[in-house]
């Protein structure tokens, strides 16, 4: 039986939890700290510190906090899960901290005014963009506490639609904009479509407009003109260096000296390179 979805508050602890967890990964700390120690700066009248409690007992065990949060699903939902199951499989390059920020963009986007559209849009971008997996991916997204039986049921469908059909049409023949185009043709005036509508006009026209071509520029657009969250993308840092300062100032030595050493070997060893002349030194006061 679907769970109902938690109160404001414990979407906004959710969002501060995930957050910070992965910052101090980022510091080098280790989970079992990590949980140890946020475990206070949690909200008490939520039921989150109960949780961490229990993902903190759980990681000690079998070291991964995806198999605590399996057993809590009466508080995370399976999407929750699966975005950290992945990314604490051995055998993915999907990363712990991408899983935790997406975790915490979801949780951030369900404390403000969701809507089972915008939360369907950006699940569905999470998975198609960190190649996790479309079949058991749409299935974990369908228990989704914020869809209803109808929601589910055209989600579970997806699996089979998938690659067959565009993308931007399996949502416009959903879409509100399709009933009014259908009525809008004479004689069909009282077209009723025998399937729930489930995304709104404004979600139809840009589906519409996105008719063969890449998905990602309509989730682009649903997230410009309707407000949807952005997915969160890992940026490679370019300028930062691959060594620490202190070891690539240690290698850079070491390079010198060989330099040096094979001059020496070749015979055009110079000292002149290392003489220092001082500028106020003038030659002409020698003669």
């Amino acid at each position: 039986m679907k769970q109902l979805p938690l109160d404001r508050e414990e979407y906004i602890e959710q969002t501060y939890f995930f957050r910070n967890y992965r910052e101090r990964l980022e510091d080098d700390i280790p989970s079992q700290i990590i949980l140890a120690t946020i475990y206070e700066e949690i909200l008490a009248t939520t039921k989150l510190p109960m949780a961490i409690d229990f993902l903190k007992a759980e990681i000690l065990l079998t070291g991964r906090i995806s198999d605590g949060m399996e057993k809590l699903s009466h508080y995370f939902t399976p999407f929750q899960t699966y975005i950290l199951k992945n990314a604490e499989d051995d055998k993915s390059k999907f990363d712990q901290k991408m899983g935790l920020k997406i975790l915490e963009r979801e949780a951030e986007y369900r404390s403000e005014n969701p809507t089972s559209a915008g939360l369907f849009i950006y699940q569905f971008e999470c998975i198609a963009r960190n190649r996790l997996g479309y079949h058991n991916g749409l299935d974990v997204i369908s228990k989704d506490t914020l869809y209803n039986d109808d929601w589910s049921a055209w989600i579970r469908k997806l699996k089979i639609q998938l690659g067959s059909v565009d993308f931007a049409d399996l949502l416009y023949f959903r879409s509100q904009h399709f009933v009014d185009e259908q009525q809008r043709i004479p004689g069909k005036e009282d077209f009723a479509p025998q399937y729930p509508i489930l995304f709104s006009a404004q979600d139809g026209r840009i589906a519409k407009a996105n008719h063969d071509r890449d998905p990602l520029y309509m989730f682009a657009a649903l997230q410009r003109q309707l407000g949807y969250p952005d997915v969160p993308r890992s940026i490679a840092k370019l300028d930062k260096s691959l060594f620490h300062p202190a070891l690539e100032a240690r290698l850079h030595k070491i390079e010198t000296r060989l330099q040096l050493m094979d001059s020496e070997l070749k015979g055009n060893f110079d000292l002149n390179q290392f003489i220092v002349k001082d500028p106020d030194f003038n030659d002409k006061d020698l003669d």
